[in-house]
């Protein structure tokens, strides 16, 4: 028989305990999951946090725009109603894409 080099990748002079193998194993993949499941805190709470700005900047939008409307239903009720169902219908359409 022939001796292998400790060059070769899988070297079997150096035998280690197979439960010692699968405890590093199974060391390796807790340490992996904990790191995604971190990544994927840290992932949601920035996108929670920019839900949370652009809810707001929608609000001040709104509210900016508000008296445009409550004025434009006094002067033309009709108009005002035409340009809503557009306005529905538009985004209806993108919303079902």
């Amino acid at each position: 028989m022939t001796r292998q080099s400790a060059e070769y990748p899988l070297d079997y002079s150096k035998t280690s305990n197979p439960k010692d193998q699968l405890r590093d194993m199974v060391d390796k993949a807790s340490n992996n999951l904990k790191g995604a499941a971190d990544s994927a805190q840290e992932l949601a709470g920035r996108v929670t946090e920019q839900a949370r700005e652009y809810g707001n900047k929608a609000q001040e939008a709104a509210q900016e725009f508000k008296p445009f409307v409550e004025k434009s239903v006094r002067d033309q009720p009709m108009a005002t109603l035409a340009v809503a169902a557009v306005i529905g219908f538009v985004l209806g359409a993108l919303w079902k894409k």
